[in-house]
């Protein structure tokens, strides 16, 4: 079995702030559960809790060059589930109540962490024969590994795989910039490397230097290398497609179970998720505040508030969808326009609408649990996790079909009875209105097809286990 080391800005549960961690954060547990010697690194945020802070040990700190800077390191050391967890510290870059910060500031730390990453190996006993990198923040490890540590025998058969969550961030600096904050040569910044448009650009550097390129669908994967998705990224993807797979994600089953989970009122599996949802619907009503009704239609939208959600498509049209006999739940913040849009709508529909910026796990698995259907009207949607848990719980997802939503989610066809949600392809409000149009007649007028479509979704599997699979398939041909 092969070796891996998981480079990362985020793994769950030690910090997470979207669906990279939870990635980060399930499969390696589930590589190790077949075999593989996989270990995770991410930097030792000082928001890091410290319930987790006083489990690590800490090593002999050990310097870090990286162009005329230099700053000392330390290797936090943590086991979690069976999984050795590094957290490589500094305090110059890693400090602060969030692991996000300026832009600017951004691409010097993670750059930084980049180098450091490798510069770790000749401190540890583990020789990984595989880095697998995600997003940009890691974009360098590649970079740096087939250019100043091309030469050293120590680090010349390892191989990296370079994981794409979400193309619209790409790390991006000027060229000059980066060069002083690298130390990089002048030729990795020509245009089939690190330049993009006069700048640089880190995840750039990640896809052309990486052995394989992965994204978390195989339609995403497709749609990147074409202009409306590939964020001017798609020439370079589509020259090296013969190195590149969509991998659709997948979640973590022992933790969304809508039959042993810690949170949810009423437990429930395919065969007996009638009564306990509306049982559990009324409990989430009376949790939100809102009238209890268990046969209202109650739709939840459990998602970061940007334009990337399509929520420019639901807006216009909410006073007429909340006219009707339904309730809508939404779960996240983000941009403040939509957050400030969202909390006006709640307060002219006190009694249909429930809405929290304060993203909770409780709250989230209430909605799940509670729900009829889950809405997903994504402008592009790399993967979508938010999905995959309505179909574990029986919540019908109302999706466009775009990237990892069309992998996951088949529409509903009235003649065959076949399907597990409904969906839209184009990215227009009135496509948006005749789908949640159509999923509300069925759900009033067919209620027993209505839960055929969400016993269907019950019983899809999109647990890691199938997602594993192809990854041995590609760690087994590198």
């Amino acid at each position: 079995m092969k070796k891996i080391l998981y480079a990362a800005a985020e793994c769950s549960p030690f910090i997470k702030t979207g669906g990279l961690g939870a990635v980060v954060g399930s499969l390696p547990k589930q590589l190790k559960e077949r075999g593989y010697d996989v270990r995770i690194v991410l930097p030792a945020y000082e928001c890091i809790d410290e319930k987790w802070k006083n489990q690590m040990t800490v090593s002999l700190p050990f310097p870090v060059h990286m162009g005329w800077r230099r700053h000392p390191i330390t290797i936090n050391t943590l086991e979690y589930q069976g999984i050795t967890c590094y957290f490589l510290a500094c305090d110059h870059y890693f400090s602060g109540d969030s692991p996000y910060s300026e832009m600017w500031m951004d691409i010097e730390k993670f750059s930084f962490f980049s180098k450091a990453v490798l510069e770790m190996l000749s401190y540890l006993e583990f020789e990984p024969d595989i880095i697998h990198c995600h997003d940009w923040q890691t974009g360098l490890i590649p970079v740096y590994l087939k250019t100043e540590y091309g030469n050293n025998p120590y680090y010349k058969n390892i191989k990296t795989v370079m994981t794409l969550h979400n193309m619209r961030f790409q790390g991006t600096t000027d060229v000059n910039t980066l060069k002083d904050i690298t130390g990089l040569p002048d030729e990795v910044f020509a245009f089939d490397k690190l330049e993009f448009y006069g700048q640089g650009n880190m995840l750039k550097g990640g896809i052309a230097y990486a052995d394989k390129v992965t994204t978390v669908s195989s339609t995403y994967a497709k749609e990147i290398q074409e202009p409306e998705y590939g964020e001017g990224l798609e020439g370079l993807l589509q020259y090296r497609k013969n190195d590149l797979s969509g991998i659709v994600n997948g979640i973590d089953y022992q933790i969304y179970s809508p039959v042993q989970d810690e949170y949810i009122k009423y437990h429930y599996n395919a065969n007996t998720f009638r009564r306990a949802k509306k049982k559990n619907k009324v409990y989430l009503q009376n949790e939100a505040g809102l009238p209890a009704d268990k046969n209202i239609f109650t739709v939840c939208i459990i998602s970061r508030l940007t334009e990337q959600k399509g929520l420019d498509l639901l807006i216009p049209q909410l006073n007429d969808f909340l006219s009707g006999d339904v309730q809508l739940y939404i779960l996240g913040g983000g941009e403040e326009r939509y957050e400030g849009i969202f909390a006006s709508v709640k307060t002219r529909y006190p009694d249909k609408v429930f809405f929290d910026v304060n993203y909770s796990d409780a709250m989230a698995k209430y909605m799940y649990a509670g729900c009829d259907a889950t809405l997903m009207p994504s402008k592009f949607e790399p993967c979508g996790l938010s999905q995959l848990m309505a179909l574990r719980y029986g919540t019908v997802p109302i999706v466009r079909l775009t990237g990892g939503l069309k992998d996951t989610v088949k529409v509903y066809d009235s003649r065959y009875h076949t399907g597990t949600g409904f969906g839209f392809e184009e990215y227009s409000m009135e496509a948006l209105r005749d789908t949640l149009q159509e999923a509300m007649a069925v759900y009033r007028q067919q209620p027993e097809e209505w839960n055929r479509i969400a016993e269907r979704g019950m019983r899809e599997n999109y647990s890691w286990n199938t997602s594993c699979l192809e990854y041995e398939k590609l760690y087994a041909g590198m």
